[in-house]
């Protein structure tokens, strides 16, 4: 039986059984690492249940939209924002990225994408639609539509396994997109990092901020880094 039991945050709840995507490391760690402002327009594309939105939300952003393709997660991301005290600075769109149209630029342009390329696939259509590359959006579709709704001062940021942000990187700089903030991220100390966080922007950058973070140390606790990182968002 599907578990229905919200999941618990510092300062909002949110249901997450009926989205592709559930609540995970990789989008709390992205919506905590990227920086907003009070007058930032801020999009989300592929909210699943619309984790990073609400997010940002208590950071402080000042409107966040958010785009999903699967109508189950779409309509969740949706009750968690009704739910949430930033009700009014929430909005969900059911739709493809790729027909979405607004008449509006975004300031930051945040995405948790699908990223697996050629790989073993699970037997649920709408799964494979939210990790593959090959069943739904591709990076290089995924640029485009991000330097299109993007204004040319904002900011594009993204979350992927290193290796594909390899192939990721390149599709970016074809879509007129530079490096300006990553952060390495390490499963365990002493191991390799598997997991990248990405800032990009339409202007070349003098420097690339480059910064390393490890989730749990060598005897499997959580980092004194990773409960720093997090403490405004997880209940202690």
């Amino acid at each position: 039986m599907m578990d229905a039991r919200p999941f618990h945050f510092k300062h909002f709840s949110l249901f997450h059984h009926r989205s592709t995507m559930k609540v995970g490391t990789d989008a709390v760690l992205l919506g905590r690492w990227v920086e907003v402002s009070p007058t930032d327009a801020v999009l989300d594309i592929g909210t699943g249940c619309g984790i990073m939105p609400l997010m940002l939300a208590q950071k402080g952003a000042g409107k966040i939209d958010a785009v999903e393709l699967d109508a189950a997660s779409a309509n969740e991301a949706e009750i968690n924002f009704l739910a949430s005290q930033w009700r009014d600075k929430l909005h969900v769109y059911q739709s493809d990225v790729r027909d979405f149209a607004t008449n509006e630029k975004y300031d930051l342009i945040i995405s948790n994408p699908p990223f697996f390329i050629n790989s073993y696939k699970s037997d649920t259509e709408r799964k494979n639609l939210a990790r593959h590359t090959d069943d739904s959006l591709s990076f290089a579709e995924l640029c485009a539509s991000a330097s299109r709704l993007l204004r040319d001062d904002g900011r594009f940021a993204v979350v992927l396994p290193l290796t594909e942000s390899v192939e990721f990187l390149k599709d970016a700089a074809k879509c007129g997109f530079y490096q300006s903030k990553r952060m390495e991220i390490v499963p365990v100390e002493g191991k390799e990092p598997n997991r990248v966080n990405l800032e990009l922007k339409k202007m070349p950058s003098d420097i690339v901020q480059t910064s390393s973070f490890v989730i749990r140390g060598a005897d499997g606790k959580f980092t004194v880094q990773y409960d720093e990182f997090l403490r405004d968002f997880y209940l202690g």
